[in-house]
């Protein structure tokens, strides 16, 4: 029987005259047909669909209920409809996920060219062990947003130091019992608040500010020229990915962003050279078919949104026979 959504459900109990929770109850036992599904004895342990190969796959976590945590493996192929579902496994432990995934026979495995991933060491071994013949791509969005990170670091470290030199001179005011006047700006902002306010400008490029993110940006870069040195070894970084087309260009490219980062030193972006560095390798293959994460991303997101239509995740095993009818 086809996946009724919960809206339905509701509305056919009203007709029937029937409390929500007892026809749901009657649609779970009788209607559904979860009873007689084979993989409802391992459920809330794994589940799978091989016949859903396909030669690129993505694999990535995603919570359930309560934090629970599942690995999910889907098929690229189907674009987050039918047939996207390939496999869910509780936890994210390497062994366990490869002792479900390897259920799945050898020649189909084997089939699997590709497979996306975040920059979790504990994926890279999953997938090498149950997908051996398949190339690794590390997601680039996750990449960047690593190189983004180490920017906004700098910017909370700036943060708390104005926060601190505020603070110290609202007691001295108080003490000397004077009003406390802080220094602003051109644009209006005092030291604290331009740095709360360049959040979102540091995420985007130049071309992409709006006037005011363009004032600010001025004023933020003039008083603090190390954020203007880590926003432009980010912009740098983000180059790379857009302007290159092959890996051998683009592992030239990274060379001379591993060379500028080291003449910075920047202590927050030694750390994210020396992470892209141990992933390089898986980095580079995303030059090959340019072939990113988000189909896993937008996968969860359906997962989520599911989630928050049937109120929760009470019973784990019937929650993933309707994601398997839906998405399997």
């Amino acid at each position: 029987m086809a996946e009724e959504e919960p809206s339905s459900l509701a509305s056919i109990a009203k007709c029937q005259r029937l409390p929500v929770k007892e026809f749901e109850k009657q649609y779970k036992d009788h209607l559904s047909g979860f009873h007689q599904w084979e993989q409802k004895h391992h459920a809330e342990d794994w589940i799978l669909f091989e016949e859903n190969i396909g030669k690129q796959l993505s694999i990535d976590e995603v919570a359930i209920s309560q934090g629970e945590l599942y690995t999910i493996v889907t098929n690229k192929a189907a674009h987050g409809a039918r047939g996207a579902l390939v496999a869910m496994v509780a936890g994210t432990k390497a062994t366990d996920v490869v002792a479900a995934l390897t259920k799945i026979p050898e020649k189909r495995r084997h089939t699997v060219t590709e497979v996306t991933l975040d920059m979790s060491n504990a994926m890279n071994v999953i997938v090498r062990a149950s997908f051996p013949q398949a190339s690794i791509v590390t997601d680039r969005f996750h990449v960047q947003q690593l190189v983004s990170e180490a920017v906004q670091d700098i910017r909370n470290k700036l943060r708390r130091e104005a926060l601190q030199e505020e603070t110290a001179a609202i007691l001295l005011a108080k003490q000397e019992k004077r009003l406390y006047q802080p220094n602003i700006y051109s644009n209006g902002d005092t030291k604290k608040q331009l740095l709360s306010r360049s959040f979102y400008l540091l995420f985007k490029s130049t071309g992409a500010w709006t006037a005011r993110q363009t004032e600010r940006a001025t004023i933020v870069f003039t008083v603090f020229p190390e954020l203007q040195h880590a926003y432009h070894l980010a912009m740098l970084f983000r180059a790379g990915y857009e302007r290159n087309h092959t890996k051998v260009t683009a592992k030239r490219c990274l060379d001379q962003w591993y060379t500028k980062v080291k003449e910075e030193q920047i202590d927050a972006f030694m750390v994210a050279a020396e992470s892209i560095r141990a992933h390089e390798d898986t980095i580079l293959n995303y030059f090959t078919h340019r072939s990113t994460n988000a189909s896993a991303e937008s996968f969860n997101a359906k997962l989520k949104g599911f989630r928050a239509l049937v109120r929760g995740v009470r019973d784990i095993p019937f929650f993933l026979f309707r994601v398997g009818k839906i998405y399997g």
